[in-house]
């Protein structure tokens, strides 16, 4: 894993992380965020929405984007504006998907499924979600 943090202007942070397509780098997302809590001083319900969006987007990644083939990597940057809002853009070497065919998890034939929420979730809990064409990169935008 490799993680780098570079300042780019007066007002603007950039954080980048290289993680292997594995389950366990979900813990190096929630060490990340942890750090991100303390060190922009995140309150309780934003650091919940980013642990929770940027854990389904890294799993979404690493599972279906990477398929958990551990030569392939998933990238996330960060972009923090002015100590008040925060870019995330995670993004996988896989095939994409096309994401506006996804099957609405609230529809009563899916309401029990167990699996299909996490694009779901994402798009409640960011302020705004946007997946590239090829559906393989997603972007969170945070504002705190």
């Amino acid at each position: 894993m490799t993680t780098n943090r570079v300042g780019i202007s007066d007002d603007a942070v950039l954080y980048t992380l290289q993680l292997p397509s594995k389950i366990e780098s979900i813990t190096t997302v929630e060490s990340f965020i942890d750090k991100l809590k303390d060190e922009y001083n995140l309150g309780d319900d934003t650091y919940a929405n980013v642990l929770t969006c940027l854990s389904e987007a890294t799993i979404n990644a690493i599972i279906h984007g990477n398929r958990q083939d551990e030569s392939k990597k998933v990238y996330i940057n960060l972009e923090v504006q002015n100590g008040k809002r925060m870019q995330f853009t995670i993004a996988d070497e896989g095939e994409g998907f096309d994401y506006s065919r996804l099957p609405d998890p609230t529809a009563p034939e899916n309401i029990e499924n167990l699996t299909g929420r996490g694009v779901f979730i994402i798009k409640q809990l960011a302020d705004q979600c946007i997946f590239n064409l090829k559906g393989n990169e997603v972007e969170l935008h945070f504002k705190f």
